[in-house]
């Protein structure tokens, strides 16, 4: 069975969820991340392990809109939020990922979400303001959901896709990176792996 290096052309597929302060990677502030690395099995089918995830600080002069902070929930002043720098929260999200990607062979992640380009654009904004050499990440290239429900379910928002699927889905815990992330790769193996049963018969 094909390795997943050679799946993905080299790339290994890592699912990403931002939640900011705005639409405007450039001005607005990044206030969670969260990735999980896919992996896959020696059948073919892609799974994921656990989550990381990382509270960030706003950055200095960074736009917060409150109609953000509606939808995400998030309180910046909680005392158990535990935030960190935008250099910390990416050192804690990337790590992980470059040795996955040296232990699976691969060359980079390509970035998986849900409308992908917003949050890959948050990700290498964060990534030039802190000046970090290493983005394990495809500067441009990156796999949508958004397209992939469109095509597997009909589908183009990620509440609708998962009901489709038939993933379990908690409305209560939308729009936190976490589970943005979690319910993203799932719905991401499932459309893969579905492919993958049909290709086989």
């Amino acid at each position: 069975m094909t390795q997943i290096k050679n799946r993905f052309r080299g790339f290994l597929p890592v699912v990403v969820d931002v939640e900011t302060g705005g639409f405007n990677s450039q001005t607005d502030a990044l206030l969670e991340i969260a990735a999980v690395i896919i992996k896959q099995k020696e059948t073919g089918e892609l799974f994921f392990d656990d989550v990381t995830t990382a509270y960030v600080k706003p950055f200095e002069g960074s736009n917060i809109d409150p109609k953000s902070l509606e939808v995400t929930g998030i309180d910046l002043d909680h005392p158990l939020r535990l935030a960190m720098n935008e250099t910390a929260a990416l050192g804690k999200i990337f790590t992980p990922i470059r040795k996955a990607i040296k232990e699976a062979g691969c060359n980079r992640a390509i970035l998986v979400g849900h409308n992908a380009h917003f949050d890959l654009g948050f990700v290498n904004a964060a990534v030039e303001r802190t000046g970090i050499k290493r983005n394990p990440f495809h500067p441009f290239s990156c796999l949508d959901t958004v397209t992939l429900s469109a095509l597997a379910y009909g589908q183009t928002v990620l509440a609708r896709a998962i009901a489709e699927a038939k993933i379990e889905w908690d409305k209560s815990r939308a729009h936190s990176a976490m589970y943005d992330t979690e319910k993203t790769a799932e719905l991401f193996c499932k459309i893969h792996n579905l492919w993958l049963e049909l290709t086989q018969k």
